[in-house]
C-alpha cells in the first residue's frame, strides 16, 4: 500500500490490512484492529488456514471470519493471473466499537517502561504482549517476544513449570504470588518475585504477570551475610578485645575477649557507656581522648591510635593501646566506631598518678642510666633523683632497679615497642612521644 494518508487513517479504524508474497511472507501490514503484532500475526495465520481449507473462501474471496470472539468481514480475492505477485487483503471488524480501548487498558501503558518485568500470554502459552524489562530478562526485545511461545525462550523443564502455573491461574481465576527461578542471558541462575493473575483480552481469559528481578539483591544479601559471618568469626575467635561503639560512646556489640578483659558477662558489657570503663585519669589525659574522639565522629579522620587506662569490674586498672576506626562513608557524621585493643598492660591495683618527672626518670632508668646520669640529664640534684626512685619503688611495689623497670613495662607506663624507652602515653608534658 503506497498511500501514506490512507495508512494513517486506517490506524484509527477497526480494520486490518496486509500484503504478502507467494511464499506467504508478510511484506507489509497495518490498521487499528489489533494492538500488538503478535495478535495480528495470529489473525493472519488463521486466515491462511481458512484460505487453504477446501471450499473456503468463496470464489470472490470474501467471507466472514471469527477470531478471539470477534467477527471480521474478510476480503482476500484470488487472482490466478498474479500468482507470483504480492496479494493484498483487508479485514473489517463487524459491529466494532472504536470508542472502546483495545490496548490492554491501563496495564500496558502504565508498565511498558517500568523496571518491573510484565507480560500477557494466552491460554496456549503464546505471548500477546511483554514490556521491555521482561524481554530484557531473556536478552531479546518485546517485539521479538510477541507471538512466540514459552518453549521458544525457556528450557523445557522451566516451560513445563510455567505452563502449569498459567493453568493454575486460569483454573482458579485468582492471582498467585510466588518466586521463580530462570536462566539469565549470560547463563547464570536468576530469581524473580511477583504475581500472576487472570485478565480479559478480546473476550478471552489470559494470564498476566508482573515480576521484579531480585537476583542482584539476593546476591548482595548473601555477600553481606558472609561479610557479617566473617566479621563475627574474627571478633569471636581472634582473641582480640574489640567492641562496636555508637557515636555517643555506647557499646553496641563486643567480643568475648573484651568481656573477659573487664571481668563482665557479655550481656553486661553491651549497652554500657564506654567512659564508665575508663579509669579516673588526669584531666589532660581525658581531654585529649575526648578531642580525638570528636574528630573521629566528625570524620576529620577515619582512624586513630591512642592509649587509655581501663578499669575492670574489680577495680583493677591497665593501660591499653586502642585502635579506633569509623564504619561507613555516607553520613556526614560517623554513626559507629570499631575499637580494638592490640596491647594491654598487666592488671594492677590503682596507684597514685605519676608525675611527668617520675615517668621521665623511669625512661632513663630503663635505658641504663645511673642515678648521676639521670640527675644530670634532668638537671636535678642526686638527692631529688634518689627521692623519686624511692617513691616509685613504693608506688609500683618494686624493691630493686630491675624490678622497677620491669613493673614500668608490665603496667603500661613505658611503651613496650619503643627504643630508647619512652612513656606509653603522650599525656605527660616531658614525654618524648
Amino acid at each position: 500500500m503506497d498511500d501514506s494518508g490512507l495508512k494513517a487513517l486506517l490506524e484509527d479504524l477497526p480494520v486490518f490490512w496486509w500484503e504478502v508474497d507467494e511464499p506467504w511472507q508478510v511484506l507489509e501490514r497495518g490498521g487499528g484492529a489489533f494492538a500488538d503484532t503478535g495478535t495480528a500475526q495470529r489473525f493472519l495465520e488463521r486466515l491462511q488456514e481458512e484460505r487453504s481449507t477446501p471450499g473456503r473462501p468463496p470464489e470472490d474471496g470474501r467471507w466472514q471470519a471469527r477470531f478471539d470472539g470477534r467477527t471480521f468481514d474478510v476480503s482476500w480475492p484470488l487472482d490466478e493471473n498474479r500468482a507470483h505477485s504480492p496479494t493484498r487483503g483487508l479485514a473489517v471488524e463487524v459491529d466494532a466499537h472504536p470508542e472502546v480501548p483495545r490496548r490492554y487498558a491501563a496495564f500496558a501503558d502504565l508498565i511498558d517502561r517500568a523496571p518491573a518485568a510484565a507480560f500477557i500470554r494466552d491460554r496456549d502459552g503464546r505471548y500477546l504482549w511483554a514490556n521491555h524489562a521482561y524481554a530484557h530478562l531473556y536478552g531479546t526485545t518485546a517485539k521479538e517476544l510477541a507471538g512466540k511461545c514459552i518453549e521458544d525462550f525457556d528450557a523445557p523443564a522451566d516451560a513445563v513449570q510455567f505452563r502449569a502455573l498459567d493453568q493454575e491461574i486460569l483454573t482458579r481465576g485468582t492471582q498467585v504470588r510466588h518466586t521463580l527461578g530462570y536462566r539469565r542471558p549470560d547463563g547464570s541462575a536468576g530469581q524473580a518475585v511477583g504475581h500472576r493473575f487472570p485478565v480479559r483480552e478480546n473476550t478471552q481469559t489470559c494470564v498476566a504477570g508482573i515480576y521484579v528481578d531480585i537476583t542482584d539483591h539476593l546476591r548482595a544479601m548473601v555477600q553481606r551475610q558472609k561479610a557479617e559471618e566473617n566479621l563475627q568469626a574474627l571478633r569471636d575467635h581472634s582473641g582480640l578485645p574489640c567492641a562496636l561503639l555508637s557515636a555517643d560512646g555506647r557499646v553496641i556489640e563486643a567480643s568475648a575477649a573484651a568481656a573477659d578483659l573487664f571481668h563482665l558477662g557479655l550481656p553486661d558489657l553491651v549497652g554500657r557507656r564506654a567512659h564508665t570503663l575508663l579509669a579516673p585519669a588526669s584531666a589532660l589525659d581525658l581531654d585529649r581522648l575526648h578531642r580525638r574522639w570528636n574528630g573521629l565522629i566528625a570524620r576529620r579522620t577515619r582512624r586513630m591510635e591512642t592509649s587509655a587506662v581501663l578499669v575492670d569490674s574489680q577495680g583493677r586498672q591497665r593501660r591499653a593501646q586502642l585502635h579506633l576506626t569509623t564504619v561507613g562513608h555516607s553520613a556526614a557524621r560517623a554513626r559507629h566506631v570499631w575499637a580494638v585493643i592490640t596491647h594491654q598492660s598487666l592488671a594492677h591495683e590503682a596507684h597514685p598518678p605519676l608525675t611527668a618527672a617520675q615517668v621521665r626518670i623511669l625512661s632513663l632508668l630503663a635505658e641504663g642510666s645511673s642515678n648521676s646520669d639521670i640527675a644530670t640529664s634532668l638537671k636535678l640534684s642526686r638527692q631529688t633523683v634518689d627521692y623519686h626512685l624511692s617513691r616509685l619503688r613504693q608506688a609500683l611495689g618494686a624493691a630493686t632497679r630491675p624490678a622497677l623497670v620491669a613493673r614500668a613495662y608490665v603496667l603500661g607506663i613505658l611503651a613496650p615497642r619503643a627504643w630508647p624507652p619512652r612513656s606509653a602515653t603522650a599525656a605527660h608534658p616531658l614525654s618524648t612521644v
